[in-house]
C-alpha cells in the first residue's frame, strides 16, 4: 500500500513516461475485455502477467507462448511458465520482447548515415500466495531494458496484485498496481517515470445465464485533461461450457483518442475468443492501437 501511494504522489506530478511498451497486452482474454482485465478467473497464465494475484487459478507446469501482429514492420512477441510450489503458493517466469525493426539514420540535412535498430525486452518472476479461501496475493518483479541506436536504459519495475474470489457466486475483485520502479541507467543523464497503471475490477458471472460482465477503473493515478470514462474498460464473455470463451468489450480512451471528424471508427471495439482442447489452450483478440491498424494477439498454452 505504501508503494501504490507513492506512485500516485510522483504520478500526479508529472504523467509522462518512458518504456510505453510495457502497456501492450501479452492476454488475449484481457485485450479483448477492453484492453484492460484484472479479474478474470481462468486456468489462463496470461491473466497473472496481468494481475499476479491471479496465479493461483494456473495448474502446475503450464508453458505459454503469445504473438502480436501490432503496427507494420514491429515485433511483439511474450511468453511464460509456471509451476505450483506447496499447498498455497505458485511462482512463474515471464518474457516479453519487442522489435521495431530497421531505420535509416540520418543527419539534419536528410544525409543518410546508415541504418539502426531498436528493442524493448522484459524479463519478469512472479509469486502468487493464496492468503485465504477468498484472498490471493501475488507479486511480479521486472527486468526491463531497452536500445534505441545507441541509446540504451535499464530499469527495475513492479507489479502488485490483490483478488478476492467468492466461488459460489462467481464473482471476482481485483486491485492492481503496476510498473513501480524507476530506471537505473538512463538514456540521456535524465530519469524519467515508468507507465505506472493503478488498476480496479469486478467481473460477475449471471446466475441464470452464460454470460460474464467485466468492468475494470485504470490509469487511476493520471487524472491529468482526462475524462472518467477515459479510464474506463467493460467487457462482456459468453461462456456456455468451461472450454470455450467469445468476448466482446470496449475501452473508452481508444474511442475517444482516436476520432476522426467526430467519428472513433470503432476504434474502441475489441473482440475475442478461445478454445481448450485436452491440455491445449488457444485464444486470439482483435483490437486497434492506430487508426491505420489493426492489431491482433493470439495466445498458446499447453499443461506438460
Amino acid at each position: 500500500m505504501l508503494l501504490i501511494m507513492w506512485a500516485i504522489r510522483i504520478q500526479a506530478q508529472e504523467d509522462n513516461s518512458i518504456f510505453q511498451f510495457l502497456k501492450l497486452p501479452n492476454s488475449a482474454h484481457a485485450s479483448s475485455l477492453g484492453g484492460e482485465n484484472i479479474t478474470v478467473i481462468e486456468d489462463d497464465i496470461t491473466m497473472a502477467v496481468q494481475n499476479p494475484a491471479l496465479l493461483s487459478s494456473v495448474s502446475n507446469n503450464t508453458i505459454n507462448f503469445n504473438y502480436m501482429f501490432y503496427i507494420e514492420g514491429v515485433k511483439v512477441a511474450s511468453a511464460a511458465y509456471s509451476r505450483v510450489f506447496g499447498e498455497r503458493s505458485s511462482w512463474a517466469l515471464t518474457a516479453q520482447f519487442v522489435d521495431y525493426g530497421k531505420m535509416k539514420e540520418v543527419t539534419e540535412e536528410n544525409i543518410q548515415l546508415g541504418n539502426f535498430s531498436a528493442k524493448d525486452i522484459a524479463i519478469g518472476g512472479i509469486y502468487c500466495y493464496e492468503l485465504s479461501d477468498y484472498w490471493s496475493g501475488g507479486i511480479k518483479a521486472n527486468m526491463i531494458y531497452s536500445k534505441y541506436a545507441s541509446y540504451n536504459s535499464f530499469a527495475m519495475g513492479v507489479d502488485l496484485g490483490l483478488n478476492y474470489y467468492h466461488q459460489a457466486r462467481d464473482f471476482s475483485f481485483s486491485i492492481a498496481c503496476r510498473n513501480l520502479g524507476g530506471q537505473l541507467t538512463t538514456f540521456n543523464d535524465r530519469h524519467e517515470k515508468l507507465p505506472v497503471n493503478l488498476q480496479v475490477g469486478i467481473t460477475k458471472r449471471l446466475a441464470h445465464a452464460p454470460f460474464r460482465i467485466s468492468a475494470t477503473l485504470y490509469n487511476l493515478t493520471d487524472w491529468k485533461n482526462s475524462k472518467f470514462l477515459n479510464h474506463c474498460a467493460l467487457g462482456l464473455d459468453f461462456v456456455p461450457t468451461e472450454t470455450f470463451y467469445l468476448a466482446l468489450g470496449y475501452n473508452f480512451q481508444r474511442g475517444d483518442e482516436m476520432k476522426i471528424a467526430g467519428s472513433s471508427h470503432w476504434a474502441g471495439i475489441t473482440a475475442g475468443g478461445g478454445i481448450q482442447i485436452k491440455r491445449v489452450k488457444l485464444g486470439a483478440s482483435y483490437g486497434k492501437f492506430h487508426m491505420n491498424a489493426s492489431s491482433f494477439l493470439f495466445n498458446f498454452a499447453m499443461t506438460l
